[in-house]
C-alpha cells in the first residue's frame, strides 16, 4: 500500500474535473496497480475497466491526478484495505473522510472494502484478519456499515475474507454471516472466489455450498486471483498470494458462480510478482468466457 505523503487536504482544493459517475460494466476488469499506471494513462490498452486500492491515492495532488487521467478513459471501482471496520475500537472517521474525498473527486462505479479487522488503537498490523463469526460480530458489523453508507451517502460492497485460523467460539457458519450481514445492512457483496476456495480446503468446508448461500440480487462483483498451494502439519494450507493464475478449481467455481447469481462485474487481481498487462488480459478474456457463455441454473 502506498503512503500517503501530502496532507489530504490538497484533494479537496481541487475543482472536479469529470463529467459523473460511470457505472462498471458487467465485464472482467483488471486490478491496476503502479507498474501498469503508465501504460494504461499513456497507451490505453485494451480493458473494460479498473479496479485500485483506494489507500494508494490518499496522498495528495499527484496521485488523484493520475487516477483521474485513468478515469477519464475507464470506469473505475475504489476496493479499500484500511478501514477495519471490524476493529474492537470503533470507526476510523479520519479514514472514511479521505475515502469519502477521494469518492468525491473519482466518482467510482463501485467502492468496496473488506469483513475484517487489521487496526486497534495506533496500531496498523498491515494485514485483513477474520472476524469470530458470532451475534456480537454481526451486530457490530452491522451498525458499522450503515454508519460509513450514511457518511459515504451510497451502498458499498463487502469482500469475503480468506484466512487461516478460525475462533473457537464462532457460532455462524461463514457463509451464513455474510449473507446476514448484507440483509440487515442493506450493503452489496463482493464475492472473492478465490477467497471461498482458499477457505474451504483451510477449514474444511464445502465451497460449492458457500455460493449457493450467496443472495443473487447482493453480489455486485467478483474477484478471481491466483493462490499458493502450500502444507502445514502434513495438510494442504492454501494462501492468498495474488501471485498467479486463477487456478482451475477456481475457475470451476467461478462458473458455478456465474450460472447461480448471473454475470456480475468480474476482477482479475494479480498484485505480487506481477506479471506483463498481457498476462492479465488474457486471464480477463478466460472470465469473459465463462462470463457469457449459455447458462443453466443449477438447483
Amino acid at each position: 500500500m502506498a503512503a500517503a505523503h501530502q496532507p489530504a487536504s490538497n484533494m479537496s482544493a481541487m475543482e472536479p474535473t469529470l463529467s459523473g459517475p460511470v457505472s462498471i460494466p458487467v465485464r472482467a476488469g483488471i486490478g491496476l496497480r503502479p507498474p501498469h499506471m503508465a501504460l494504461v494513462m499513456d497507451e490505453k490498452p485494451d480493458a473494460h475497466w479498473f479496479e485500485v486500492h483506494s489507500e494508494n491515492f490518499f496522498g495528495g495532488i499527484e496521485m488523484i491526478g493520475l487516477l483521474e487521467r485513468v478515469r477519464r478513459d475507464y470506469p473505475v471501482s475504489l476496493h479499500g484495505v484500511g478501514l477495519s471496520l471490524g476493529s474492537a475500537d470503533g470507526l476510523r472517521m479520519a479514514h472514511l473522510e479521505k475515502l469519502s474525498r477521494l469518492i468525491e473527486r473519482i466518482e467510482p462505479g463501485l467502492v468496496s472494502e473488506h469483513i475484517c479487522w487489521g487496526a486497534i488503537g495506533n496500531v496498523h498490523l498491515n494485514e485483513l484478519l477474520p472476524l469470530p463469526y458470532t451475534e456480537e460480530a454481526l451486530d457490530t458489523m452491522v451498525e458499522r456499515v450503515l454508519v460509513v453508507q450514511e457518511f459515504l451517502g451510497r451502498r458499498i460492497l463487502l469482500e469475503n475474507l480468506s484466512s487461516y485460523l478460525e475462533f473457537s467460539h464462532s457460532t455462524i457458519p461463514e457463509w451464513e454471516f455474510v449473507a446476514a450481514l448484507s440483509r440487515r445492512s442493506g450493503c452489496g457483496l463482493l464475492l472473492d472466489v478465490n477467497n471461498v476456495y482458499v477457505n474451504s480446503i483451510n477449514h474444511g468446508f464445502d465451497a460449492e455450498a458457500y455460493i449457493r448461500a450467496m443472495p443473487a440480487d447482493a453480489v455486485a462483483e467478483i474477484h478471481l486471483a491466483g493462490h499458493t498451494r502450500k502444507e502445514h502439519l502434513n495438510v494442504p494450507l492454501l494462501i492468498d498470494t495474488h501471485d498467479r493464475r486463477v487456478s482451475p478449481e477456481v475457475w470451476a467455481l467461478f462458473d458455478l458462480a456465474v450460472r447461480l447469481l448471473g454475470p456480475k462485474p468480474t476482477l482479475i487481481e494479480w498484485d505480487q510478482q506481477i506479471p506483463d498487462f498481457s498476462v492479465l488480459q488474457a486471464e480477463a478474456a478466460l472470465a469473459e468466457e465463462l462470463m457469457h457463455a449459455p447458462i443453466a441454473i443449477t438447483a
